[in-house]
Order: C-alpha cells, then structure tokens, then sequence
C-alpha cells in the first residue's frame, strides 16, 4: 500500500502493444525524458498507458454517458498505476485544422488582442464603442459580410469556364459544366431556351453568353429531350443553373474531394473587394491601436508586435497598460519558444507538428496549473539546436510551478538535462518493449545493452569515421528568388552530392527548397506552357537540364483515416491479396483478390466499413476511434478469415511487424522488395495494417521513401527532404543516412533540410540561411563544406556545427 502523498508514479504490469509486462518508477515534480530507438515502446509507456490511464480516470470522474464512452475507446492494458496526477497532453498528431484556426487562435492571444482593441482602441469621433467579439472575422459581429470572415472571394470568368471557345455547347464548351445526365439536362434546357446549343461557342452574341455562364436567374422549363432508338422518355420539368452558379454552389457545398477539386479548377482567389482581406467589417476596421488597425498589428511578427505594443503601453493609460502587459507576457513565452517570427494571423495549416505544439506549450506555460503530468511528444522537433536552450527553459519553468514533466525525446541535448531517465529497448517491436534503466541519466554509462548509451556518452576511443568529400557533377542556380522571407536571394544546389539547408526556424529553408526549388523542377516537368512556383518565385534558373526527375518527400500523412496503412501505400498488399486467391480454398470458394480488400464490400466486415475502427463522437472532446464491436479490429467477415496463408489469416498477415513479414513472405520476389526497403529504412517495428493515423510524420516520410527506394531507378533523380530525422533516434538516423548517401553513391542528387547536426556534418555541401526567423531571415548567410560553414561568424548554425564537427 503507497502513502497518498506517494512522491512516484508507480506503474506495473503495463502490456500495452510491445511493453513485455513492464514495472517502473517515476518521481513526481521532475523533468523525465522516455528515450529509445523507433518502436521500442517509450511512447507506448508514455503515452499509450501513463497518460490514457491519466485520461480514463478522468472519463470515470464524469457523467455515465463518458463513463460509457470508455469500454469503447478502451482502457490501457496495464495491471495498476499509483500516485498518477491528472495528465495534460501535448502530441504531435496532425490534426487537420480549419482555414480560420490561427497562431493567434491557437495561443489565445488574438482574445487578448481584441480586448485591447475594444477597452483601449481609439475610435473616430461619435462612434460607438464596440465589444472584442467585433474585432473577430470568426464572429458575425466582426466578419466581413462579403467574404464571411475568410478575407478572400472566389471568382470565376470566361476563359476559365470555357477553355476552347470553337466548341459548340453540345460539343462540351462549357466545361465547367458537370457530366453525364446533369450537363445533357442543363444544355437540353438552354436548348428549350432557345439558345443555339450547336454553334460554336466564340459565334455565340455577347449577350447570350454572358447569361449563359453567369446569370442568377434560375427558369423552369418543360424540356422534350430528343428520343434515343429503343427508349422512351417522357417530357420533364428542367431548372437551368449559370456555370458560375453551379461551381460556387459545388465548391461551397459539394461532400465529395473529387468534385470539389475540379471545381476549384474553374475559379480563382482573389482579396476580397469590401474588406481588402483584413477579413473584418469597416467599424472595426476604422478603430487604431498605437496607429495601426487590428488586422495590420495582427499580420506583424510577434517579435515586431512586442516593439508596438511596448512602446505603445509604456505612457498609455492604465487599462492600455494592464492589457499590453499581458499581451508582452504571453509573447513573450511564444518567443522564448524560437516562434517570434510567427504573425497572429498565420493559419494553422500552414504550421508544421513542432510549431503547433510548442504554440499549446506556451499556452499552457501561462494556464497556471500546478501539480499536473505533462506529456510531450519531442518537443524538439523541427528546433534548431539554438533554440533548444530556450525549450529546457521553459520546460524547467513548468517543473518549478510544480508539475510533472515526462517527455519523449531524441534530442540528446535534451536527454542530457533530465532529472531522470526512462530508456526503452533493447531495439524495436518484439525486440523491445523492457525497461532497460530507471534513474538519473548518468546511470545509463552502466547498461551495456542501451542504444542511447553510445549516443549519451560517445567514447573517445571510437572517433567518427570521416568520409571524403564529393565533387558535384554540375550546379542548379537560382537567381532573384522571391518568396515569404527570402528576399532577392540567389542560390546555388550542387549535383551529385549530398546538401545539407539549414538554420534556425523560420529562417526560410523549406521556403527556398521545398516550395521555390522544387516549383522551378515541377515546372520544368510540366511542359513549358505551365505557369507554376518556378516562373512566379524565381527570377531565372540553370542547370535543371541535368536532372530527369524530381522526387519530393514531405511529411504530410500517407492517409487521414484508419483505412489507409502501410501495406496499402506501397503496394504489398496488392501482392498479399493475390497470394491469398491462390490459396486452395479461394479457389474452391470462387474467392477473387478483390474478396481480402477491406475498403470493398464482399469480404470485409460491414459494421465498421472494413476500417476495424468505429467513430466514437466524445461530445465535449475530440473524437476518437475504438475497435469495431463485431470484428474487434479484423477488418473481414468471418468467412473470409477462414482462408488462410502459411497458417495466419490476411488480418493475421496485416498484424506482422515489417521484420516478421519480411521472414514469413521469404521467397516471394513482389513482397520481399517492398518489405526490405521498409527495413532498410528503419521501419521494421511497424504493422504492416498499421493504420495512418497512428503514424508520426517522419514515419510517413520514411514510408514515401521506401515506396520510392523500390522502383527500378533511371537517370538522374534529385531528391528533396523536409527533416527527414525527425522522430528518429540517433541509431535509426544512421540507418536513415546510409539509405541517402547510398543514392548519392548510386548518382543522384540528395537535398535536406535538417537540424541534426549529425547530418550536417556528414553532407558535402550545406547552405545556412539566416540568421534569424522571420524578418530577421531570408538570407543565405554561409556556404561551402561543413567545415567552412562551421567557421562563418554570421552563422547561428556554426558553433553548433564546429561541436560536433569536433573543431
């Protein structure tokens, strides 16, 4: 029996996907990192059993509708846990934020901003002041009555809805109009009308065309369609509907992605005319804080913001200077966090992982709760090194105001100033999953079996094997490019080697990369006649001619909901379902590949679609999913499971780890393929059905780049990379990096962006830019070989760089 005031939480019997029964200890009030390499279970411990447990005592504390909700969503496999406080989360899943969620939004400092603006703000003469709901394009109050709010319109014209003007109607001129019965209704209408469905369209008069696509005007007629040999049809009452009409109707309301997108293609975005994209009403907007409207402070950095506001308070009055000093306190925190080059209104799609969750750290570093888990998923990722001081100091802040801090991380910076250390391994999957050290960081010199140890305390005795520096094969250069931060900035990409873009974040380095670079190689793949990121970013670019393909791999999720998995992306599963249909009792049953898919109806399980997970609606929480209640996660139908391959079931085979199916497929070419460039990768602790939403978005990437390491490679292909190590502990980026040297190796041409000076270090080529974020960025400030860029007394990069470089 623990005392009440336990000062650990103690946890036994945790079973939780790979965790072998695992017991441990961890003290209350102290900074706790969970290390280990990918898929060794730390995030299992972490998050799957300390904080569900945290979460399902909170549901049983609530009404018997949530208590309900937790046989759905399930409780984690642990024997027991004692001395857990409640638990706050702080992950890095991507969610899918609205087009209005914001910086300011997020961090809840556009409500602070508002305020300042409705006690503070100066008004016009005889206006009425107005409450903060007024200062928000979310509210009806404040929204701009035009645009609802979004500060931009979508149009439409002419050309646009008619491409090629020498056809006829009936030909398909208008083609914006949808297809099959819906357009043969809408041109037998016009017919009806009396327009000319059958000359060209460019012969049409002025006028009739100008009705045709863009009149509101919606006539009911009684249409005679033309009769078809063998069929009758009767006489039926037709509504005409503009092509404008008709493509804001489907983009507005339209559920299906398909039809969504291709009306997208017949319109355009433009600010709107009435707020001129402040997004607000003119009141509003006619009412200036330190001279400047809300919208106009909003777009500034907050770092620039923080200038404002500071001097704005300074001699105001003291409702100004009560509200500005909370405002400076909150940006404040944000800064601290490396995010100072972030405006207000920056949306939050926009952000990557790393940034939102440091924006909800800084948020909850103001909540001033006290006695509470804080469970962060690498808080690190995406920092440069620079800014990782500042982390641990914030981090160190919530410890001091009396909360428990427990963290996966990577970052052996990070690892190296924790109170206390969890380390989960020995390796992935079945592999891992023990608890191998418990204690303070130095006690993990005497694990032996650690792969963290050798990163914690690299030994002396074993110095870096230095690997000799490649000559490019030619230059991609890019001149005058303009684009966010980076401002009339020339670059040049050597080929044939490996480059490393860095600095701090913000400074522009997945700007000029991922969005200039690759849009001038997109283009050119285009045809000459596309007009893309190349032609509008770039003011001249040389030396594409050497490349004959691009490959980009980002970290956007390979799916959105638990249909979408490993197996489906790269195409094992595609072999998998063949091998099944050939087994001896599909034949004898009729069965077809097309019987083992989940996503068709036949053999999957019907209540849950074949997803294995059901939707559960929590209500007053984020929605989550639980396994289906009929097929607990199968995905099939019983009969179907009656089939089976080498004695396992396909649900059975979508269960295998990357390593085990790479052992049970041995000897099928299609499979073995696809299964040895997951593990080449580092991914052979994954499910091969793993669903998406489980993945981490440097899984994602790392699966994009197993699914391209497998194709039969021609020519010379110039890959691009956004942090492709993030999530990744130092031992799966040694593997990672083998993978990228060896296609340097094998004649093409490897670009990262990266922070993990490991991989700095190890490039022929880095280009840093800087030497702030923001404003402050945008330019390249060194370039050469690792060891030139480490010696720059510009770069905020280079001492890092010299540290590790060992100079």
């Amino acid at each position: 029996m623990h005392s009440p005031h336990d000062p650990y939480v103690r946890v036994r019997g945790a079973r939780e996907h790979n965790l072998q029964d695992v017991n441990v200890d961890i003290p209350r009030d102290t900074l706790t990192v969970f290390t280990g390499v990918s898929g060794s279970g730390k995030s299992s411990l972490a998050f799957g059993t300390i904080y569900a447990e945290a979460q399902r005592r909170y549901f049983e504390s609530v009404a018997p509708y949530a208590r309900r909700l937790i046989h759905q969503v399930g409780a984690p496999a642990v024997g027991e846990i004692t001395g857990l406080p409640p638990a706050v989360s702080l992950e890095q899943r991507r969610s899918a934020p609205g087009a209005r969620s914001s910086v300011g939004t997020v961090t809840t400092l556009s409500n602070s901003l508002r305020m300042l603006f409705s006690r503070a703000g100066e008004y016009p003469a005889g206006a009425d002041r107005l409450d903060s709901d007024a200062f928000s394009p979310n509210t009806a109050a404040g929204a701009c009555p035009e645009c609802h709010g979004l500060g931009r319109i979508h149009r439409t014209d002419e050309e646009l809805l008619v491409p090629d003007p020498s056809l006829s109607i009936r030909e398909g001129a208008i083609a914006a109009w949808p297809g099959a019965w819906q357009g043969k209704n809408l041109r037998d209408v016009l017919d009806t009308l009396g327009y000319d469905v059958d000359r060209p369209w460019r012969e049409l008069a002025a006028k009739d065309r100008e009705w045709i696509l863009f009149t509101d005007e919606q006539p009911v007629v009684t249409v005679h369609p033309v009769r078809d040999a063998g069929r009758i049809q009767r006489p039926y009452q037709g509504t005409y509907m503009s092509a404008r009409r008709y493509v804001l109707h489907t983009f507005a309301d339209t559920k299906s992605r398909t039809l969504r997108a291709k009306a997208e293609r017949f319109l355009t975005s433009v600010p709107c005319p009435v707020c001129g994209g402040s997004r607000l009403r003119p009141e509003a907007m006619a009412v200036t804080f330190a001279g400047r409207t809300v919208a106009e402070l909003a777009a500034l950095p907050l770092s620039a913001l923080a200038e404002v506001l500071t001097g704005a308070g300074a001699g105001g009055e003291e409702t100004a200077r009560v509200l500005t000093g909370d405002l400076l306190a909150r940006i404040g925190t944000v800064t601290e966090l490396g995010l100072g080059y972030l405006s207000l209104d920056r949306t939050a799609p926009t952000l990557s992982s790393g940034e939102l969750q440091r924006l909800r750290l800084a948020t909850q570093l103001r909540s001033g709760l006290f006695g509470v888990v804080y469970v962060l998923d690498e808080p690190s990722a995406g920092l440069h090194p620079a800014d990782t001081e500042s982390l641990l100091g914030v981090l160190g802040r919530l410890k001091e105001a009396g909360n428990s801090v427990f963290v996966v991380e990577h970052q052996m910076d990070v690892v190296r100033r924790a109170d206390w250390l969890v380390d989960v391994g020995p390796l992935a999957g079945e592999h891992g999953g023990r608890v191998l050290h418990s204690g303070p960081p130095e006690g993990l010199a005497e694990v032996p079996e650690s792969a963290t140890r050798r990163f914690l305390f690299p030994s002396e005795d074993e110095p870096e094997p230095v690997r000799e520096t490649r000559t490019p094969s030619g230059w991609i250069r890019l001149s005058g490019v303009e684009r966010h931060n980076v401002r009339g900035v020339d670059a040049a990409f050597p080929l044939g080697v490996f480059t490393a873009v860095t600095g701090v974040s913000g400074s522009g380095k997945s700007t000029l990369v991922g969005q200039v670079l690759a849009g001038v190689l997109a283009d050119r793949e285009a045809g000459e006649e596309a007009v893309g990121a190349g032609e509008q970013f770039c003011a001249s670019a040389s030396g594409l001619e050497a490349v004959d393909r691009l490959v980009q791999v980002d970290q956007k999720p390979i799916g959105r909901t638990p249909r979408s998995n490993l197996a489906t992306y790269t195409g094992l599963f595609d072999t998998v379902r063949k091998l099944f249909a050939r087994t001896e009792t599909a034949r004898e049953r009729g069965y077809t590949a097309g019987r083992f898919s989940f996503n068709v109806s036949g053999g999957r399980c019907e209540t849950c679609q074949g997803e294995g997970f059901v939707s559960v609606e929590l209500l007053f929480l984020p929605s989550t999913y639980a396994p289906c209640p009929d097929c607990h996660g199968a995905r099939y139908n019983p009969e179907t499971l009656e089939v089976t391959l080498g004695g396992l079931t396909v649900a059975q085979v979508l269960d295998l780890t990357v390593e085990s199916a790479a052992d049970f497929f041995s000897g099928t070419p299609a499979a073995e393929r696809a299964l040895t460039t997951l593990l080449d990768v580092g991914l052979g602790y994954l499910r091969l059905g793993q669903p998406a939403t489980e993945l981490s978005g440097g899984e994602a990437q790392r699966i994009k780049l197993a699914s391209e390491l497998q194709r039969t490679r021609r020519g010379h292909t110039l890959y691009l990379l956004d942090e492709p190590t993030t999530g990744l502990h130092p031992a799966d980026v040694e593997v990672l990096m083998r993978q990228l040297h060896g296609l340097v190796d094998a004649h093409n041409t490897v670009v990262v962006v990266e922070h993990d000076m490991t991989v700095v270090a190890g490039a022929d080529h880095v280009i840093d830019l800087g030497p702030g974020g923001g404003d402050r960025g945008g330019r390249i400030v060194a370039t050469g070989t690792p060891q030139e860029v480490a010696r720059s007394a510009e770069s905020r990069t280079a001492p890092y760089l010299a540290k590790t470089l060992g100079s």
